[in-house]
């Protein structure tokens, strides 16, 4: 499972939501994160139709989109997506 964290340095709410993914990451380590920079990674965030940051989108181990999480989140809505 891969976690794909859509973010911006000027976006309040990725910041916001940063420290909670570090947490989940540190608790889960069989899953990995990645964070995507929207204003770098133009064209990976076209590809996924992100429209509004923070985004996670959540792909399983085909690389299939699994869960899109839009807007701030908290630690529980997120690994309750994590658990299944």
């Amino acid at each position: 499972m891969k976690v794909l964290d859509f973010y911006a340095d000027w976006c309040g709410p990725c910041q916001m939501l940063l420290p909670v993914l570090e947490e989940i990451e540190k608790e889960y380590p069989e899953v990995e994160f990645e964070r995507v920079n929207i204003d770098i990674e133009r064209e990976m965030a076209e590809k996924y139709g992100i429209m509004s940051i923070p985004t996670l989108i959540v792909l399983d181990d085909k690389g299939e989109i699994q869960e899109m999480l839009v807007g701030l989140q908290s630690k529980a809505e997120i690994e309750k997506v994590i658990r299944g």
